[in-house]
């Protein structure tokens, strides 16, 4: 199955909270479940993303499995592009990797606070581009420089790569340089609709208009609706902390209020006092009717592909086999 083949519109993300040990018997169990792709976070500072994708792609046999995403500052373009080839070429039409900036603030904890930080995305993906492509680069940009650097193991089939941007300017630019576009946990259907315009807009300056278009989602199901509700409070908190200003809340119409709440209550009370709306809005938790209804309204809104981040992670193959049998068979 090439990453133009999946079956449902609907995958799991692993990693980051996922403890690694259960990386590769998650993925076996998605593709047996029938769900259509694999997605593997790398949030700062959890699971790695190279290893995690490619302990992923060992245990499966047909599925896509897409990175999504890795920052563009913390590892030069050449490093890289040298560890996706590596992967590219191990499970040939199979592997995607994805580009963004990361968490500002986790950036900032290792000093890495970018002041050309749509620059560093762009001259990292068009250099990855390249270097995939099996060109050789010598060139000094802004951000990124490269003295006669070829790849010795590049990949023999086109490498699809996507971009995780949030914000305005990152979405148009992702339209115009990549192959797709991750949109953030957080999304709501709304923001999808708008993401997915700003896209189009970039795509109109690019020969190549087919930018794929995924939603990764926390999220957690079970018959019991206000469970599966209380076990994403945390982890709607935590991102919203971690992005509590970008267009994530100015088009779902809460930075204000998250902002505030956040000085009130400190990151560690926000799950406490946000409104249930927010729970609703911004995550599928639920029952299985309810969760498949609110896949179904991401979808309608723009995404090709929706990507579930499983809630506690701890229960994530229980939660798995759940969804798999009562909300992919809703849709």
């Amino acid at each position: 199955m090439t990453s133009n083949e999946r079956v449902s519109p609907v995958g799991l993300v692993l990693g980051s909270h996922m403890p690694p040990e259960r990386i590769a018997p998650t993925a076996r169990l998605a593709e047996e479940m029938g769900f259509g792709e694999l997605w593997f976070s790398e949030d700062c500072f959890f699971s790695g993303g190279a290893s995690g994708v490619t302990a992923a792609l060992a245990a499966t046999e047909r599925l896509p499995v897409e990175l999504g995403i890795v920052s563009a500052v913390t590892r030069h373009p050449a490093i890289n592009a040298m560890e996706f080839a590596t992967i590219a070429r191990m499970f040939p039409n199979r592997f995607v990797p994805g580009i963004g900036l990361g968490v500002p603030a986790w950036l900032d904890q290792m000093g890495l606070g970018q002041r050309y930080a749509l620059t560093a995305v762009r001259e990292c993906v068009t250099s990855l581009r390249r270097l995939l492509d099996g060109e050789e680069l010598t060139e000094t940009g802004k951000v990124f420089s490269f003295d006669h650097v070829k790849l010795t193991h590049a990949p023999s089939q086109y490498v699809p790569i996507v971009t995780g941007m949030v914000n305005k300017k990152g979405l148009r630019m992702s339209g115009e340089v990549a192959d797709g576009t991750v949109l953030s946990v957080l999304a709501s259907p709304a923001y999808i609709s708008w993401a997915c315009d700003q896209i189009k807009i970039g795509a109109e300056n690019s020969a190549n208009a087919a930018n794929r278009v995924t939603a990764f989602v926390i999220f957690s199901v079970d018959s019991d609706g206000k469970k599966a509700k209380a076990a994403v409070r945390d982890a709607i908190a935590f991102y919203l902390a971690a992005i509590p200003d970008t267009d994530l809340t100015r088009v779902y119409g809460n930075r204000d209020e998250v902002i505030e709440l956040l000085r009130s209550e400190g990151a560690d009370g926000l799950a406490r006092a946000m409104p249930d709306s927010w729970v609703e809005d911004l995550a599928i938790a639920g029952t299985p009717d309810e969760c498949a209804e609110k896949i179904q309204a991401q979808l309608k809104a723009g995404s090709h592909s929706v990507g579930l981040w499983l809630f506690p992670a701890d229960d994530g193959e229980r939660i798995a086999r759940y969804a798999a049998t009562e909300v992919l068979t809703r849709l």
